[in-house]
């Protein structure tokens, strides 16, 4: 009798649990059992590894063979077990000594010919090793730039499975056939799930353009300011071709770069979801994600058969969000927002468990001002009938709207504006550089709390620690007391007001700095300039 064990990873979201993948040889009659939970992809893997182990030269037991997946209770699913297995397999073989297995965790799919594909989510699996105590981690050379982001972790990369035995048994190493460098790798198509970028609206951001691209829209501009500043929920309000998309779609380059631990968190869910970019295993800026209104609940956050996959407010994860045409998604999608806006994270509660995906993002709304989008106070261009404008703009809620802090009308641009006849705005360069000033004042400000940005910190925390100048918040308490604001409301002006007084390098908000998150939040003009510059 022969046995032998090493460990893999079984993903649940983006958080791993280790499993020991153990294997069992006994006198009888030759057959394959693999128990433990299996889904379909894993079970499959007794004829995968059966032929990887064959055509890599080594002799495929003849006994009867039990690999067991341990704990058996965790749901096991993908192909990611196949090095473990086919390594447990050669040590109760004896091909292999079993001793050395023991403390290596082992990532990869295995093909027909023994050569070792990589399997999505290697980042999120070497973490979960890592926080188990594993030194030594296994996986697909293709995918060994991503292992090696986790610190404290010797990572092997193997072209092979007859690689892998010539470095366990400590044999000389063959030479493999080196890639073509003209060509692609057909290895890394396991990194990605074609069509799935689409599906959810993930997108990089158009870093060709700049924010001086953006005509008018003085207001706009730095309502964009301050939320990329403190990282406020936004809502845009206008006619179209007004420039609503063109100021999310700039807003991802003017927010600072992301820490060491935000990469990896972000990183982490792309890489569960199949869409790390090639060639860049680490995601250091601020993704942005712009899902169509026509996708379902389980496109935004997340979902699908089996375990669920990540959706958009994932894959925005220390990002942008940004919905356009936000009145034509379905209002039980939108109701959806209201978890993670509050709670940062997205709980998916399915039949084969609880999966947990982080969401901690900086949305964006756009929408018309009705129908036809005409509608406007000053000009009276509308054809829509009442019952239609109101119909159109009830379908966001007031609830999802009372956790946007910015709101802000976007103006029809003007001939003389368009013709350049007016001051060209301020470059993505010059905001980012405002934007990244107040954010390390803010940063200054909640060193030793769990919050790192304005719009993190509990409203009870802003007023007992952080208050406002005295008598600055009096016009924002009378909106209160008028109904305007909620308690909510209330706060968030507040969290708005100091974004404001960073900008401007004020060492607390002031009633200025107040009247101008008033503003922003309500849209009712309260007599102050909308620069940031004329607040300094």
């Amino acid at each position: 009798m022969g046995f032998a064990r090493t460990c893999s990873v079984a993903l649940v979201g983006v958080e791993g649990v280790v499993v020991e993948v153990q294997a069992d040889l006994e006198p009888g009659v030759a057959a394959f059992t693999l128990v433990g939970l299996p889904d379909k992809s894993l079970s499959e893997s007794r004829d995968r590894v059966r032929a990887a182990v064959v055509n890599s030269g080594a002799e495929w037991p003849q006994k009867k063979l039990t690999v067991g997946l341990s704990p058996a209770s965790v749901p096991k699913a993908g192909s990611g077990y196949d090095l473990a297995v086919a390594c447990a397999v050669l040590g109760a073989a004896e091909r292999i000594d079993p001793r050395v297995l023991t403390d290596i965790v082992m990532i990869g799919e295995l093909g027909l010919d023994g050569r070792v594909r990589p399997v999505r989510g290697i980042l999120p699996a070497v973490l979960a090793a890592a926080d188990a105590g594993f030194e030594q981690v296994v996986v697909p050379e293709c995918a060994a730039a991503e292992a090696s982001l986790v610190p404290g972790v010797s990572v092997l990369g193997v072209r092979t499975l007859r690689q892998l035995i010539a470095v366990l048994a400590d044999e000389p190493v063959p030479e493999e056939e080196p890639k073509e460098p003209d060509r692609p790798d057909p290895l890394a198509a396991g990194l990605r799930v074609p069509g799935s970028m689409h599906a959810v609206g993930a997108a990089q951001p158009d870093h060709g353009h700049d924010l001086a691209d953006v005509v008018g829209q003085l207001s706009a501009r730095t309502a964009v300011e301050v939320a990329a500043a403190g990282g406020h929920h936004l809502f845009l309000e206008g006619p179209p071709g007004a420039g609503k998309t063109m100021l999310a779609e700039r807003l991802p380059a003017i927010l600072p770069r992301l820490g060491r631990q935000e990469s990896l968190e972000v990183t982490a869910v792309h890489s569960v979801a199949g869409l790390l970019p090639p060639g860049k295993p680490l995601i250091d800026t601020a993704p942005y994600c712009a899902p169509h209104h026509s996708a379902t609940m389980q496109a935004l956050v997340g979902g699908g058969p089996g375990i669920a996959r990540p959706g958009a407010v994932s894959l925005a994860h220390r990002g942008v969000l940004f919905l356009d045409e936000t009145p034509e998604f379905s209002s039980h999608v939108l109701d959806a927002l209201r978890q993670p806006l509050e709670a940062g994270h997205i709980v998916i509660a399915r039949s084969a468990g609880v999966v947990r995906f982080p969401a901690k993002f900086l949305m964006v709304l756009a929408a018309n001002p009705c129908p036809c989008g005409r509608f406007s106070q000053q000009e009276n261009l509308c054809e829509c009938p009442p019952s239609a404008i109101r119909r159109y703009q009830a379908r966001l809620s007031g609830p999802l709207l009372d956790r946007v802090d910015l709101r802000v009308e976007v103006d029809r641009v003007t001939r003389a504006e368009l013709s350049g006849r007016g001051a060209r705005g301020e470059s993505t360069a010059t905001v980012a550089a405002r934007v990244r000033a107040a954010r390390e004042r803010a940063g200054a400000r909640l060193a030793g709390t769990p919050w790192r940005s304005n719009s993190e910190v509990p409203g009870r925390e802003l007023r007992h620690r952080w208050p406002a100048a005295p008598g600055a918040m009096d016009e924002a308490e009378r909106s209160l007391e008028r109904g305007v604001l909620t308690a909510r409301g209330l706060d968030r002006v507040l969290r708005v007001a100091w974004t404001v007084a960073d900008l401007a390098g004020h060492d607390r908000p002031g009633a200025t700095d107040v009247a101008l998150a008033l503003q922003l939040r309500t849209g009712v003009p309260r007599g102050v300039p909308m620069t940031l510059g004329a607040l300094s």
